[in-house]
């Protein structure tokens, strides 16, 4: 079957995607089916050529569907894998710019926990009916997707392996005076159904090293594979290239080690 034939079994697709060049990205905006069967828009990237593989759902910042977080789609898609990006405020402010429809979701208190994993859901259905895919689906979140992705993998039984890159709140209260309408996962956490990645600063204060600390504490009461990496000298957002808490060393490490995790939890299941 070639990318062109394969189009037509999902129609957000293109038929024209350059499938000649070894190492060729392709990146495009398109849309997904998310919660309550909402279309809404997408960061789409995918490598050249006809290798069976996995799938990533990309669960952007609080900032919003950014171009960091774009560049983190492209990322997963130059390892090999089909990855996509929901803008989790795209209902906020339809047709406006990602920065003002972040604005918006942002002053509202981050997005609803239902309707965050009927997004990921949707996402993740989006990957499987792509040509080439082998039905095996990571999830991974910076900050409050962080969070996100940990409550995905909790809610949905069909994620293969989750990353949680600092997610505040997880574990411990929103502080009075922060606007997240967010509650702990301690209640989700027993139903965690995926192994889970966690990458953490010691430097930061959501989630502080105490809160990284009693997470990994309640997956090991409840029999979870877990592994956590926490970097000292490293705060929040350690990963962002644009912002001055950019750790090079810590972000150099943590891919290498998302690259692994998924590497074994994405391939082909045997037999």
């Amino acid at each position: 079957m070639t990318e062109a034939s394969a189009s037509s079994a999902h129609p957000a697709y293109p038929a024209d995607f350059p499938d000649t060049s070894a190492g060729s990205l392709f990146a495009t905006t398109t849309t997904v089916a998310g919660h309550g069967g909402d279309e809404i828009e997408a960061y789409l990237a995918r490598p050249a050529g006809s290798r069976s593989r996995g799938g990533v759902v990309v669960i952007h910042h609080l900032p919003g569907y950014d171009r960091g977080t774009k560049e983190f789609v492209r990322r997963f898609a130059e390892m090999g894998y089909d990855a996509i990006c929901p803008n989790l405020f795209h209902r906020e402010a339809p047709g406006a710019a990602p920065d003002d429809a972040a604005a918006v979701g942002r002053a509202a208190g981050g997005v609803p926990d239902e309707r965050l994993v009927g997004d990921v859901a949707g996402a993740a259905a989006y990957l499987r009916a792509l040509p080439y895919a082998n039905g095996r689906i990571g999830v991974i979140g910076h900050c409050s997707g962080g969070r996100q992705a940990v409550l995905a993998a909790c809610r949905l039984d069909d994620v293969d392996a989750a990353v949680d890159c600092y997610g505040a709140f997880v574990v411990g209260e929103v502080p009075e005076g922060m606007n997240m309408k967010v509650t702990p996962l301690v209640a989700d956490l027993p139903n965690l159904g995926a192994p889970l990645l966690g990458l953490f600063g010691n430097e930061d204060k959501y989630p502080s090293p105490e809160q990284v600390a009693e997470l990994g504490q309640i997956l090991t009461e409840h029999g979870k594979d877990f592994e956590f990496h926490s970097y000292d000298g490293a705060g929040h957002a350690f990963f962002a290239t644009h912002r001055p808490s950019y750790d090079v060393a810590a972000a150099n490490d943590g891919w290498e080690r998302i690259e692994a995790f998924y590497g074994r939890h994405l391939a082909p299941a045997e037999g």
